[in-house]
């Protein structure tokens, strides 16, 4: 096994019930959909030890990316295998057909509420699918203090304190740990974040889980140890475009825990990197990656770990595509 060369390497999705999902996700990967409930989520690339993203294609499908970390850091992880037991990354789809909760994650700055073996979480979304009433809160409205937020959580005007966008695809949106934020109303995003799952929500617009018949339960002092009251940089990004030949190319996010860029067009473009490991996110289209003369199918929702031993490839779109390309700094 240790003598396999890497290649470019898909991964199947898991599936994640979520009581304010729909089923907007089967439109966009080719996995179908478990059962007729709502799916909140599809995790695409996971190192998570409860759920392991499995290898979909050639001699290593099956195996998992922890096993993978684990039998090939190096090779995979190249000049950032030193620094990483785990894949330092999250990355899924979301698809929010009523309100999530409001919520929060903790950063660096508040060890004591990270589980040991877990991380911050800082995350980011790319806006896939919206619809006229579509919602995403994403910081505070300035002024808003611990004392006004806590009181709009009895008497439920919390949505009045928060910084408030209307998504259209294509827009991008920052969410550093200490971010109030939460999204829906029929809001499709790809996430990339820290792989982390430390959450505290903060309020739960009255749900009820219909699997427990309970409200689900919320951590409203340990959110409020971790907010960002004041000045933050989340919200939405401008891209910043950096090339525009043979294809158009914008870097929507560049922080401590990852880059992301954006690449649409249909001519050829190289992909990946020497010595370190890249990944791939088709939002539309379809195409190629060339590895060493092998050509793999790329399809619209196709998620690809370029390994760092593969290095620099090409993607050949077939006509016009729109790609995700995902680095850790």
């Amino acid at each position: 096994m240790s003598e396999i060369p890497l290649y470019p390497l898909r991964f199947e999705p898991i599936y994640q019930y979520r009581l304010w999902g729909g089923r907007r996700l089967a439109s966009l990967l080719s996995t179908p959909l478990p059962g007729d409930g709502p799916i909140g989520e599809a995790w695409v690339l996971s190192d998570r030890t409860d759920h392991q993203s499995l290898v979909a294609n050639g001699p290593l499908k099956g195996q998992t990316l922890g096993q993978l970390m684990e039998q090939f850091r190096e090779r995979l992880m190249g000049r950032l295998s030193s620094r990483f037991r785990r894949f330092p990354l999250l990355l899924k789809f979301l698809d929010a057909h009523e309100m999530l909760s409001v919520q929060v994650h903790p950063s660096d700055a508040h060890p004591e509420l990270i589980p040991e073996g877990d991380t911050a979480k800082t995350e980011a979304w790319v806006v896939i699918e919206a619809e006229k009433g579509s919602l995403i809160y994403a910081g505070l409205r300035p002024g808003t203090t611990a004392g006004s937020l806590r009181q709009s959580l009895d008497d439920g005007t919390i949505a009045d304190h928060l910084a408030s966008i209307a998504p259209k695809p294509g827009d991008s949106v920052f969410i550093p740990a200490g971010t109030v934020h939460t999204l829906g109303n029929d809001v499709v995003v790809f996430e990339v974040q820290q792989n982390s799952d430390v959450t505290f929500r903060l309020y739960d617009w009255g749900h009820i889980d219909p699997q427990t018949k309970e409200p689900r339960p919320l951590e409203v002092d340990q959110a409020f140890a971790c907010i960002q009251f004041g000045a933050s940089d989340g919200g939405l990004v401008a891209p910043r475009v950096e090339t525009t030949t043979p294809v158009v190319r914008e870097r929507l996010f560049d922080c401590h825990a990852f880059l992301l860029w954006r690449v649409f067009g249909q001519d050829q473009f190289a992909v990946g990197a020497t010595a370190e490991p890249r990944v791939l996110v088709v939002i539309e289209g379809s195409g190629q990656i060339m590895h060493k003369g092998t050509p793999y199918a790329a399809g619209k929702g196709d998620v690809w770990l370029l390994p760092a031993e593969a290095g620099e490839c090409a993607f050949q779109p077939s006509g016009e595509v729109t790609l995700l390309e995902i680095a850790i700094p």
